[in-house]
């Protein structure tokens, strides 16, 4: 083998060993008496193609070992960053608006003279008007009783995200307590999309998005950066202030719209409290404002509610942002960083596909935690070596004579894009797109695609559940339920379960209709 081919397979070896180190301190040799090894096969195969002598330099005081007690670690830390980053809170708090029933609710461990006084605190040290009424109290009450295990997960996304948010609200002289729109707008996934195609932590439609300076391309979607759409976020939230001079009314125009919030004033005879307005206002903005203001209250009272964070892995303040100069992918990064790809897609929600272009005049930027920044960038002509000769091999041409594996129809549903599909089954974009006849990279909720999947894929996931330690009930639909309603009768189903259950991809249901449910 060539020197110059040899040089970056060393450093990729060497980069491949000190990641495993990830959060230790670095020294000049690596001295460590056991490495996991990124990708073992691969290493394997580096390893027999360089020259014994060189082999050696790069490995002293090194030793590969057993992968099984490590793999088995990842797994278990893969589950646990699914289950906190996992996008079925969108739906829950989209429901719990639009559905949202103001009834009297019991529950004795808030009294309602003990609300008063909080809800009156917490008016003194902010500018929204957060004043004690039955319906507000009704909201509070069903999150406490019902949505304990959303919130505590929604309070460990913050963590992540809350010191972004403010960063900005701060920067542009704004209220801190806006963070908490974003959590009834997206749940804080940055990849959320309304039924009307409002997309990101901040749900910005295409139109609103473009005049705010999101842009949207085949590969990247702005609407979903945290940062750009946070920035954008706060410009748009300060000029609907500036128009209405009233920071409840500046929350209903966000959620429907300035029109509709002038047509309620109008209608209302001119009345300007938010509070006499909601009955002229859209069904889900006369549920948003209470929303809001419930959240906000849990909290800020989460401590006294005895509420238990789900942490965020990686704090914000522990990241930072590389510029990318050749095309990767974050399959390629994963494997090079050791990292899991849901914690890369976590960091960095708005490839579309999974890829980060490089393209003229744009600037786009991989975030990583810090713990991997210095090791990337020490190392980075191996990885932009290595990517490429990943790209040769793909582009070779297929013998002529494989087997045909057995092929598979796909359902595309809320959330999915090519790149996650495509994962899924263990194929690239472009075989998904020549077996269908696509010609763009957009699916859209309820298209079947033809797909021949990858057999050594391990990734090959049923929407079933696994049926070990589960029983099935069968639910029949009544009047007036919805997915959210359903939901709500079995601890432990949301919707997206619902819906993944019974192929579902709609939100209508019509009465009658049977449903399988999972328990345990």
């Amino acid at each position: 083998m060539k020197l110059n081919k040899i040089l970056p397979l060393v450093l990729l070896l060497a980069f491949s060993i000190s990641f495993a180190q990830q959060g230790k301190k670095q020294s000049k040799k690596l001295n460590t008496k056991k490495v996991q090894v990124v990708d073992s096969i691969k290493v394997s195969k580096i390893a027999e193609e360089l020259p014994s002598t060189v082999l050696a330099t790069s490995l002293k005081d090194s030793t590969v070992f057993d992968l099984k007690d490590m793999a088995l670690a990842r797994k278990k830390d893969s589950l646990w960053l699914k289950e906190l980053y996992k996008s079925d809170l969108f739906e829950d708090i989209y429901n719990s608006i639009t559905d949202q029933d103001y009834g009297v609710v019991d529950y004795d461990e808030l009294p309602t003279e003990v609300l008063k006084q909080r809800l009156k605190d917490l008016d003194a040290r902010t500018p929204f008007k957060v004043e004690y009424n039955a319906s507000l109290e009704s909201v509070i009450k069903q999150y406490l009783k019902n949505r304990r295990g959303t919130l505590e997960r929604l309070m460990g996304l913050s963590e992540y995200y809350f010191p972004m948010f403010e960063q900005e609200l701060d920067r542009h002289n704004l209220p801190l307590e806006l963070k908490y729109l974003a959590v009834i707008e997206s749940a804080l996934n940055p990849r959320a999309q309304s039924r009307v195609g409002a997309t990101g932590l901040w749900q910005f439609m295409y139109p609103t998005g473009k005049m705010f300076g999101l842009d949207v391309s085949s590969y990247v979607d702005e609407r979903s950066d945290p940062i750009m759409a946070t920035e954008a976020a706060c410009k748009y939230l300060k000029s609907l202030n500036n128009s209405f001079n009233d920071w409840d009314l500046a929350l209903a125009a966000y959620n429907s719209g300035p029109g509709n919030v002038s047509k309620a004033i109008r209608r209302s005879g001119g009345k300007t409290n938010y509070w006499s307005l909601r009955n002229y206002l859209p069904r889900e903005t006369a549920g948003y404002v209470p929303a809001f203001l419930a959240t906000m209250y849990i909290f800020e009272y989460a401590q006294e509610h005895g509420f238990k964070k789900q942490g965020s892995r990686i704090p914000y303040i522990a990241t930072d942002t590389i510029k990318i100069r050749q095309q990767l992918t974050l399959d390629q990064i994963a494997k090079l960083t050791n990292l899991d790809r849901e914690e890369l897609e976590f960091l960095n929600p708005s490839y579309k596909l999974g890829i980060i272009p490089v393209i003229k005049d744009e600037n786009y930027m991989l975030r990583l935690p810090l713990t991997a920044v210095g090791t990337f960038v020490t190392n980075e002509a191996a990885i932009y070596a290595f990517a490429q000769e990943e790209v040769e091999e793909a582009e070779k041409p297929m013998p002529e004579l494989y087997e045909q594996p057995e092929k598979v129809r796909y359902r595309v549903k809320r959330g999915d894009y090519l790149g996650r599909i495509a994962e899924r089954y263990g194929v690239g974009v472009s075989q998904i797109k020549s077996w269908n006849g696509m010609r763009s990279n957009t699916v859209k909720v309820g298209q079947n695609l033809i797909i021949y999947p990858n057999k050594s894929s391990q990734d090959i996931a049923s929407n079933a559940p696994v049926q070990s330690n589960t029983s099935e009930k069968t639910y029949t639909v009544r009047n007036g339920d919805s997915l959210w309603s359903i939901s709500q009768k079995f601890p432990g189903v949301s919707v997206q379960n619902i819906k993944n259950w019974n192929d579902i991809s709609g939100n209508n249901l019509k009465p009658g209709t049977k449903l399988k449910i999972f328990k345990g």
